[in-house]
């Protein structure tokens, strides 16, 4: 099979492609260092399966996956990356990945995975199976209790999720960083039972009350004479 490697690391990418290269039936054919260079990358190569990282500068495993399995169904995705919360393995296997597993696989799980990609079969993490399994068996809380479970940190990032703002623009929003953004909104995913973005952005504008509008600064007085 021929096989392209996707992660922003360079130790990780090389070791990736040289340890899967070692096997007779996989050809590594090319590596990329982002999102928009996979798409590129299988553009050319035309790879059976591409093993992807998710979080990447310039464009993301998610949104290259979802392109490159528009662009060419015919190539399967494998995520291998660090994050393992119930957000990035929805939106992952929602843009089209074929398998989801965490940097802590061993190189015969890898093997395998990228083996039964090819061969059109899902291939989960056992961690990621019990994510998916209680997602599925969750009961829903009330929202009003679900919303008073949140602090008032993840009501402030619920609220800007709302408003449509990213990540990035959060964090610059609120003086905080990226980590810890993805923190709150794990949190508050857990506490209402979200699993996508989408779902944050509708639960804000139906449960959180408006904001107040800004006062307006008195109009200076005109003086007559």
């Amino acid at each position: 099979m021929k096989l392209v490697v996707v992660d922003d690391q360079t130790a990780v990418r090389e070791a990736l492609a040289v340890m899967l290269d070692l096997n007779e039936d996989v050809d590594v054919v090319a590596t990329a260092v982002n999102g928009e260079e996979a798409v590129a990358v299988v553009a050319e190569h035309r790879p059976d399966v591409v093993l992807m990282d998710l979080n990447m500068p310039v464009m993301d495993g998610v949104e290259a996956t979802r392109r490159i399995r528009a662009d060419r169904p015919e190539t399967e995705v494998v995520v291998l990356t660090t994050f393992e919360d119930d957000e990035s393995v929805l939106a992952a296997l929602q843009a089209g990945a074929a398998g989801y597993l965490t940097k802590e696989a061993d190189r015969a799980t890898i093997v395998q995975a990228v083996r039964s990609a090819a061969l059109g079969q899902a291939v989960l993490a056992p961690e990621v199976q019990r994510r998916l399994l209680d997602l599925a068996t969750r009961r829903p809380r009330p929202a009003a209790e679900q919303v008073a479970m949140l602090t008032a940190r993840e009501r402030e990032v619920l609220r800007l999720i709302g408003d449509g703002l990213r990540n990035a623009e959060i964090a610059a929003r609120l003086f905080i960083s990226e980590a810890t953004v993805k923190t709150h909104i794990n949190n508050l995913f857990a506490k209402a039972d979200l699993s996508s973005r989408a779902e944050a952005v509708r639960y804000a504008l139906s449960v959180l009350p408006p904001e107040p509008p800004t006062p307006k600064a008195d109009s200076p007085r005109r003086t007559w004479r």
